[in-house]
C-alpha cells in the first residue's frame, strides 16, 4: 500500500463527498504550494504533475466514476463498467483461485482449511458483487472518507493468498488423525492378546505338568464355585476342567487377535489408498495449473 501511494481523493486532501467547489479550493491551495516554480524539492514537478492528473479527474465526473471503479488502469485504458465483461472476469478469477485452493488443500489434513478458505472465497465473492454493482460506494465515509471501490477490492484480492495460508496452517495444526489413533489403538491391543496369549500358553503347560504328576489323574478335579466351597467335578467335559477353561479362553483371544489383525490390515490400507491419491492428484494439478496459466 505504501508503493501504491495516496489515491487521488488522499493526494488533494478530499473525501469521496467532496464537491466540485471543495475539490477546486483544494487543488487552489496545493497548486500554490507545490508549483515547481515555489517548491524547491527536486521533485515538485512530479509532485504539481500528480496534482493536476487528480484534480483533471475528480472533476470530471465521468472520469471520477471511472477511477472509483477501475482505479488508474482504468482511467488509461477508459474503461467502463460492462456487467457481462464484469461477471466474466469475476468468473474467471474465481474458479481460478477455487482450483487453486482445491488443489493446495488436498489431503486430511487440510479437510477444515479447505471449508474455511472456500467460506472465505465466497465471502470475498459477495462483497465485491455488492461493491462494483452498487450505484455508491457502500463503505462508510466516517471510517473510510478516501477509498474507493476498486482500492476495497484490491486489498481483499491482495489479503486472501495470506488468508488461505494462514488456515492452512491452522488446519494443520488443529488437525486430528482419528485414523492414526484408531490404528495405534487397534495395534495396541494386538499386543496385548498376544501378550496374553502367550501368558495362557504358560498356564496351560504348568496346569498339564501338575495333572500329569498327579493333582487330576482320575478325570475329577477341584473347582471353587462363586460361595469358595471347594468341590469335586466328575465331569469328563473338557469346557469344566481348568486346561478346558484356558483354551477355550485362549481360543477366544486367538479369534479376536484374528479380528484385530484384520482391522489394522484394513485401515492401513485405506490410508495408503487415500494418501496416494492425494499425492498424485496434487502433482496432476500441479502440473494442470502451471500449463494453463503459463
Amino acid at each position: 500500500m505504501q508503493a501504491r501511494g495516496p489515491n487521488h481523493y488522499a493526494l488533494l486532501n478530499v473525501t469521496r463527498d467532496s464537491n466540485p467547489l471543495e475539490i477546486k479550493r483544494a487543488y487552489k491551495k496545493l497548486s500554490l504550494a507545490l508549483h515547481p516554480d515555489k517548491n524547491p524539492s527536486p521533485t515538485a514537478s512530479d509532485e504539481f504533475d500528480a496534482v493536476k492528473q487528480a484534480y483533471d479527474v475528480l472533476m470530471d465526473m465521468e472520469l471520477r466514476e471511472v477511477y472509483n471503479k477501475f482505479g488508474d488502469d482504468g482511467i488509461k485504458s477508459n474503461k467502463r463498467f460492462d456487467e457481462s465483461q464484469f461477471f466474466m472476469e469475476l468468473g474467471v478469477f474465481y474458479v481460478t483461485w477455487g482450483t487453486l485452493v482445491y488443489v493446495l488443500t488436498l489431503g486430511k489434513k487440510s479437510g477444515d482449511a479447505r471449508q474455511w478458505i472456500f467460506t472465505g472465497l465466497i465471502v470475498m465473492l459477495v462483497i465485491e458483487i455488492a461493491v462494483m454493482t452498487s450505484q455508491t460506494n457502500p463503505l462508510p465515509s466516517s471510517l473510510f472518507p478516501t477509498w474507493t471501490e476498486h482500492e476495497c477490492i484490491w486489498l481483499l484480492h491482495t489479503l486472501f493468498p495470506a488468508f488461505m495460508n494462514g488456515c492452512r496452517s491452522l488446519g494443520s495444526y488443529l488437525y486430528v488423525d482419528l485414523d492414526k489413533q484408531a490404528r495405534q489403538l487397534l495395534l495396541a491391543l494386538q499386543e496385548q492378546n498376544k501378550d496374553i496369549l502367550l501368558v495362557l500358553r504358560d498356564v496351560q503347560i504348568c496346569v498339564q505338568s501338575i495333572q500329569a504328576n498327579g493333582g487330576g489323574g482320575n478325570g475329577a478335579a477341584k473347582v471353587v464355585n462363586s460361595t469358595g466351597a471347594v468341590g469335586l467335578n466328575n465331569a469328563p467335559m473338557m469346557g469344566a476342567t481348568p486346561t478346558g477353561k484356558i483354551k477355550e479362553l485362549q481360543e477366544r483371544l486367538r479369534v479376536s487377535n484374528t479380528n484385530v489383525m484384520k482391522a489394522v490390515k484394513d485401515v492401513q490400507s485405506d490410508s495408503s489408498k487415500n494418501s496416494s491419491f492425494g499425492f498424485y492428484a496434487m502433482i496432476i494439478g500441479y502440473v494442470v495449473m502451471s500449463y494453463v496459466f503459463k
